[in-house]
């Protein structure tokens, strides 16, 4: 069987790096693991999506709609424009974060109301304001390892295996930080 996870955000937000804790997690665990990434306008704050795909043999990369057994957004918009690819039973594990795009930014579009409650309806959700924790934590750059702390009980795998694998993936700096942020999510009330 295979699981097939999707990672979507805006430029910045650690969207790629938390793709290779994944897929590393994963590969530790001994499954055959399949990464892509699709970048965008990633530096211009566009949308960033990648998939993680893993299981005793995987082919293909790339998650196809209604396919996916767990979406992380960092960014409520994001979660809307791909839940899509959510499965029937699979989990939307939303940052509850307001990124503007450069359409609302210059007036040309609004930024959608209710995306959560919206997303609601029809999808199991939760959802975590891991900015606000990241920032409790001392470092905004961190949002990423809580939303995937929050989100990888959804995931698999064990706590322990988590953590030595941010460990051996973050940038040698910022290591503490990353597993406390990480286990703050982990640990969070779903």
């Amino acid at each position: 069987m295979t699981k097939n996870i999707m990672i979507v955000g805006v430029g910045g937000q650690g969207t790629l790096l938390t793709s290779r804790i994944i897929g590393k997690v994963a590969l530790e665990g001994g499954y055959d693991v399949k990464i892509s990434e699709v970048h965008g306008m990633a530096q211009r704050g566009g949308s960033v999506v990648t998939f993680v795909r893993y299981g005793e043999k995987v082919c293909e990369p790339v998650v196809e709609e209604g396919q996916a057994d767990v979406i992380i957004a960092f960014e409520r918009l994001e979660a809307l424009r791909y839940a899509h690819f959510l499965k029937k039973d699979g989990v939307l594990v939303v940052n509850d974060c307001r990124i503007d795009p450069m359409t609302v930014v210059i007036g040309a579009k609004e930024y959608p109301e209710g995306i959560l409650e919206g997303l609601k309806k029809n999808h199991t959700l939760y959802s975590i304001d891991g900015q606000k924790i990241a920032l409790e934590l001392g470092n905004s750059k961190v949002l990423n390892s809580v939303v995937l702390g929050f989100a990888a009980p959804f995931i698999g795998f064990d706590k322990e295996a988590w953590l030595n694998v941010v460990e051996t993936t973050v940038p040698p700096k910022t290591i503490e930080i990353n597993k406390k942020a990480f286990a703050y999510g982990y640990e969070a009330e779903r």
